[in-house]
């Protein structure tokens, strides 16, 4: 590929230390000491690449920065800056760096930061990718709504970096697939993705799950074990539910940030690896630091590029079509012969809040085409609990029966009382109200498994499993 890698540094004895790196490599380097001579080199040379120091003589690097970004976006930028300066770094990732090094840095880090810049795929016109994604969604997601759009550019313009993305969001609002998507239109699509919800391993685990373990580490670790990290060595490491992970283990993901090294449970020795960081929360992270349940530096280390994806019902355009796409996927699994939805039907899916968004959707999709046969979805096909969440314009009063008094004298007894509350529920096997009580309380706590298993007094991992039995049970039905 054509085009020379131009080195910013006003240090001369870092600058040669460099450049002999860099050369030895095979780069071409281009030197310059001050923000002067990086724009005539810039004039005077095309450049692929810039490794930008922050703190120059004449000037700050993230102005350099801005101007390449706006008039020359096909030029990779790394910065480079001092280990006391971690918030001027994830500012210059915010506004268009590749990547960052934090001095001191060594060789393979400098080399693993310029091969993945040179490696990416070219820029990408702002015109083309509305295009791209304007049709048929984007890498696994559906919807042409202005929110989405959104989503889909921000996650090509972070494909071509390498920074550390957080992603935000209620449950079930695709944050899975978003991270999915940052890996796929990266570099780094061709190396493993891998994923790891850190609310269902146990707390005692999850250290030798993010680095691995030797044999005989501890009671049970009959072998060798490598860690998601090492797996994801060269590719992305997703981090689902980062909240739920342990303070003591977060020490230990801090340090691997730094360094780049992962030491398995037992060894002695740190092994280097090139790995790139999505992690995702259905929690507020700022109230999780403010609450002493996440460490502030890890937060600052790892919020460098935010992704929060809106709630289905922020979205109510994309309902239907996200709808119509599962719907037809669910019958081809299921031999099926739906095609589409009533009039009534798409009204009703349209008009609902889906607090459990898009999986809560799924669901209900699944449900139907397990239970039913089409063409056409019918009102009569919904389960029950969907047509509940549309509350009535005035309660309904039941009578009261010799076993109830009365309530107020009016012969009417309360619609909130016991008796109202469980009468759905007579004659539903147990295992069923244990369901539907999960589902109910997970909808009631935002979507989050974490809450909903604080209030129900059980374990994330729990319900978790309890969800994947359940699925498991209406694929088997529908066999």
């Amino acid at each position: 590929m054509p085009g020379r890698l131009l080195l910013v540094e006003d240090t001369p004895s870092l600058s040669m230390v460099y450049r002999q790196v860099l050369e030895r490599a095979g780069h071409p380097v281009i030197s310059a000491s001050t923000l002067a001579e990086a724009r005539a080199q810039i004039g005077a040379e095309r450049m692929r690449l810039v490794m930008l120091d922050l703190q120059l003589p004449d000037g700050d690097g993230l102005d350099l920065l801005d101007e390449l970004h706006r008039d020359r976006p096909e030029v990779r930028v790394i910065v480079i800056t001092a280990n006391g300066s971690i918030n001027r770094a994830v500012q210059a990732m915010r506004a268009g760096a590749f990547d960052f090094l934090v001095k001191p840095f060594d060789e393979t880090r400098l080399l693993s930061a310029v091969q993945n810049a040179l490696a990416t795929a070219p820029f990408v016109p702002e015109a083309a990718v509305e295009a791209e994604t304007g049709r048929d969604g984007f890498e696994g997601f559906i919807g042409r709504s202005t929110a989405m759009r959104e989503i889909y550019r921000m996650v090509r313009s972070i494909g071509r970096s390498t920074a550390t993305v957080f992603i935000t969001g209620e449950s079930g609002t695709g944050k899975d697939v978003c991270a999915r998507a940052i890996h796929a239109v990266s570099a780094r699509a061709a190396r493993p993705f891998v994923p790891l919800n850190c609310a269902a391993i146990p707390r005692d685990l999850l250290e030798s799950e993010v680095f691995g373990h030797l044999k005989g580490a501890f009671t049970g670790a009959l072998s060798d074990k490598p860690g998601a990290a090492a797996v994801a060595n060269g590719g992305t490491l997703f981090l689902d539910e980062i909240c739920e992970m342990d303070l003591s283990l977060q020490t230990k993901l801090l340090r691997f940030l730094q360094t780049s090294t992962i030491q398995p449970v037992g060894s002695a020795r740190a092994t280097p690896v090139d790995v790139r960081i999505v992690c995702a929360t259905n929690r507020d992270p700022a109230e999780e630091v403010r609450a002493g349940r996440f460490r502030e530096d890890l937060y600052y280390r790892l919020h460098v590029v935010p992704i929060h994806m809106p709630p289905l019902r922020g979205r109510p355009e994309d309902i239907i079509e996200i709808a119509s796409a599962n719907l037809a996927a669910f019958a081809a699994e299921e031999g099926k012969t739906f095609t589409g939805f009533d009039p009534e039907v798409s009204r009703i899916l349209a008009s609902r809040p889906w607090p459990g968004n898009v999986r809560q959707l799924l669901n209900v999709l699944r449900n139907v085409v397990v239970l039913h046969d089409g063409p056409l979805v019918t009102a009569g096909m919904l389960p029950v609990e969907l047509s509940l969440t549309e509350a009535p314009s005035a309660p309904v009063p039941a009578p009261a029966t010799a076993a109830e008094p009365a309530a107020g004298g009016n012969g009417v007894r309360s619609a909130g009382s016991l008796g109202d509350r469980i009468a759905p529920l007579v004659g539903t096997p147990l295992a069923e109200v244990e369901r539907q009580l999960i589902e109910a309380t997970i909808e009631h706590c935002g979507g989050s498994i974490p809450r909903a298993a604080k209030v129900l007094e059980l374990s994330p991992s729990t319900i978790y499993r309890k969800i994947e039995s359940w699925s498991a049970g209406q694929r088997q039905a529908g066999a």
